[in-house]
């Protein structure tokens, strides 16, 4: 590789892909210098690494059967200019990022393209959950495995597949910077006023079927708590579509936007309303309790409450095989029910505290404290790139 330097593609199709796939990049800059370049697909936070995407994720960030089948032609058509692009780029190696879906598609092109291009799979498809084929799909797919979750390597192995736990990048996440007083400044609230914390997910279909039930519990705890102040923040792949429907809202809400500001808001918050996802792992750090919620499309639904093999959603629940959060899933995801929850915390101190607590164990089954996930993913791809 002398007289050039590392080439590195870098795939993600969505938030929080866009998230692992900066601290990737960021790790290997650290180690390489200007050694190393980018290329591939990402976000506003792998754009800050130097990876230019040739299109805006966003359209990539769905979820569900029938979402899929509508979108098909469009991924279809974003993975042939991926494939187009490490053929005019020459990537010495492909770490394709979560979104099984479109990074399976990406690999087979990547494969066919170059049968000796080195491709890593950075988060395991959740074959104890549901679908265990995909273990064998993947093994036959890439030549690495970088896994989350410390229980993924012996699904994984048994098919061939190179694997390595890195960890949960989102769980390095330092709040020592985080200000709630500053976010309480920005949004007039004084210190003994309660802030409700809204997260309705990252994809444009969680804004559509989760946002109204939230929308419901939020001016139903409002109508009753004059004093509540309610802080959205927004992902970069839905802050538009937020915007627009608080704007329609009866009530002040604040949305925020920036990683400083969610963080601020995180630490800051009485109570937060989530959207199932990698925010929940986040808020749980930041110690704040939550209420989690969750829709799919009824024909998702209905398919995968057949396949699903874990009573829980939410990863540190998994951990604690307990609801330590309560999940409000599908039919009782609704408004009444949200609010009811929500209202319980609000209203608890004692209910709060033992929650926050409980998270925190929960965290520490998780992995948290370990070493840094991007450093260790950032040596297992340049350990692969070695042995070819």
């Amino acid at each position: 590789m002398t007289g050039r330097p590392l080439t590195v593609m870098l795939v993600a199709a969505e938030a929080s892909g866009d998230d692992r796939g900066a601290g990737l990049a960021r790790a290997l800059k650290q180690r390489l210098g200007d050694r190393v370049r980018f290329v591939g697909v990402g976000g506003q936070r792998m754009a800050a690494e130097g990876v230019a995407s040739p299109f805006d994720i966003a359209e990539l960030s769905i979820f569900g059967l029938a979402e899929g089948l509508m979108a098909w032609r469009r991924v279809v058509r974003r993975a042939d200019e991926v494939a187009a692009l490490a053929a005019r780029e020459r990537p010495d190696v492909a770490v394709l990022i979560d979104s099984w879906g479109f990074t399976l598609r990406v690999a087979q092109r990547l494969r066919k393209l170059d049968p000796k291009l080195p491709l890593v799979k950075y988060v395991a498809p959740q074959v104890w959950a549901s679908r265990p084929g995909r273990a064998r799909t993947a093994a036959q797919a890439y030549d690495l495995l970088l896994t989350i979750h410390t229980f993924d390597a012996q699904l994984f192995e048994k098919e061939g597949l190179r694997t390595v736990f890195v960890g949960d990048s989102t769980l390095a996440i330092d709040f020592g910077a985080a200000d709630p007083a500053r976010l309480r400044a920005t949004i007039g609230a004084r210190s003994d006023e309660p802030i409700l914390l809204v997260l309705p997910g990252s994809r444009p279909s969680e804004i559509e079927r989760v946002m109204p039930a939230f929308e419901e519990a939020v001016h139903r705890l409002k109508a009753e708590r004059p004093d509540l102040h309610v802080v959205i923040p927004a992902a970069p792949t839905v802050a538009e579509a937020v915007k627009a429907r608080v704007a329609g809202w009866p009530h002040r809400a604040h949305v925020v936007e920036g990683e400083a500001a969610k963080r601020d808001a995180m630490k800051a918050a009485t109570v937060a309303l989530a959207c199932s996802g990698t925010v929940t792992t986040e808020l749980a750090l930041a110690g704040c309790p939550m209420v989690v919620g969750y829709r799919l499309g009824p024909l998702t639904y209905a398919v995968l409450k057949r396949l699903i093999r874990t009573k829980y959603v939410t990863l540190f629940n998994i951990a604690a095989q307990d609801f330590v959060a309560p999940e409000m899933i599908q039919d009782d995801c609704n408004g009444p029910a949200l609010a009811r929850e929500v209202a319980a915390r609000l209203d608890d101190p004692e209910l709060r505290a033992r929650q926050v607590s409980r998270q925190s164990e929960a965290l520490a089954k998780m992995g948290r404290g370990g070493a840094d996930p991007n450093d260790v993913a950032a040596g297992a791809v340049l350990e692969l790139v070695g042995d070819r």
